[in-house]
């Protein structure tokens, strides 16, 4: 977790031609919903890796759909259409969701984290403080990138290896920390000990003095989906304390998958 959304750092601030016309859509319409809106066009495309004249095109179109909203300084937000849209999924969410992540939190202490691929990062959709006095700076909304989160390292894991290749070809593994893994051999290395252990760690690989556990959400084909993971901090609890979580870690997110 950082103070900082890596949506656009994961991308490496590459513009690509690449994608279909409706990939290309969803990623714009993710930028346009990220936290800090109403973002300007400069944004969307660095942030969607769509090109400034197809951006703009695409852009027009959900405007006058009423997908996105245009205001009177040339800023897009999530119109009226996008707003019902994501009240209507939240509004169907089985209410276990929100159950078993409560049961995991309590029976841990520790705040809890429910993310979802997307793309080249995760993105934070449910989050569980801790009563403890200290705070995460991950927000519902934040994307992070996969090789520097439990839950992204996790997912990764379940990847095939050219896939995973491809991904670090992608995003260059930038370091967040000094103790990021920034090149592929390490990162294929530790994705090794995740599949045999069944859990990922982040430690301080992604923010000073934040540790995490994490575990993937298979879909039924086995294709990882998202994650959950367990969030400390390294002063208060030791890596082999947090390690010990992993058996109800991986009970909630059995649960979880079915319902995603």
């Amino acid at each position: 977790m950082s103070t900082n959304d890596a949506s656009g750092a994961a991308r490496g601030g590459r513009t690509s031609a690449a994608g279909s016309a409706l990939e290309k859509s969803l990623r714009i319409l993710e930028a346009v919903a990220a936290p800090g809106g109403p973002h300007r066009l400069a944004e969307l495309t660095a942030a969607a890796a769509v090109p400034k004249s197809s951006t703009y095109r695409i852009l027009a179109s959900l405007v006058e759909q009423g997908f996105v909203r245009q205001d009177a300084e040339s800023r897009y937000g999530a119109g009226p259409r996008l707003r019902g849209l994501a009240a209507q999924v939240s509004g169907g969410e089985p209410a276990s969701i929100g159950g078993i992540l409560d049961e995991l939190q309590q029976a841990t202490g520790q705040t809890v984290h429910l993310a979802l691929r997307s793309g080249e990062t995760i993105t934070y959709i449910r989050k569980l403080e801790s009563d403890q006095p200290f705070r995460t700076a991950s927000r519902v909304g934040m994307r992070m990138p996969l090789h520097t989160t439990a839950i992204g390292k996790s997912i990764l894991a379940h990847l095939p290896d050219e896939e995973v290749r491809a991904l670090v070809a992608a995003t260059g593994l930038p370091a967040r920390t000094p103790r990021t893994l920034t090149t592929g051999r390490a990162l294929r290395a530790q994705l090794a000990q995740v599949r045999a252990r069944g859990f990922a760690v982040d430690d301080e690989e992604n923010e000073p003095t934040i540790r995490c556990l994490g575990a993937a959400l298979l879909d039924p084909d086995g294709r990882p989906i998202g994650g959950v993971s367990i969030t400390t901090v390294t002063f208060l609890v030791s890596r082999e304390e947090i390690e010990a979580y992993a058996p109800a870690l991986r009970t909630a997110t059995e649960s979880l998958a079915p319902l995603l």
